[in-house]
């Protein structure tokens, strides 16, 4: 992995948290951790808000009833079927 040494200023008090549960030689990797956790959130927001109203009721009648009927559903259905071919 091709690293960059960077400079960049926090809080004192965050800094010692930080150290309190990483260690100071354990800071950096923190640091990139928490970095790389946001911007995941931050592209998934992103992606969200790029699909809002993309879905349409009218598209899927299936689930105008809810989705936790329309899952009941399917599991009865499927142990109907499995019935069918363990009574065999």
């Amino acid at each position: 992995m091709n690293l960059k040494r960077t400079h960049i200023v926090i809080p004192q008090q965050l800094a010692a948290a930080i150290d309190t549960l990483v260690g100071k030689r354990g800071r950096s990797a923190f640091l990139v951790q928490a970095a790389e956790k946001e911007l995941m959130r931050l592209r998934q927001l992103k992606a969200l808000e790029a699909a809002a109203g993309s879905w349409k009721d009218k598209d899927h009648p299936e689930l105008m009833q809810g989705a936790a009927k329309w899952v009941d559903e399917m599991r009865r259905q499927d142990e109907e079927r499995f019935q069918k071919v363990a009574s065999r």
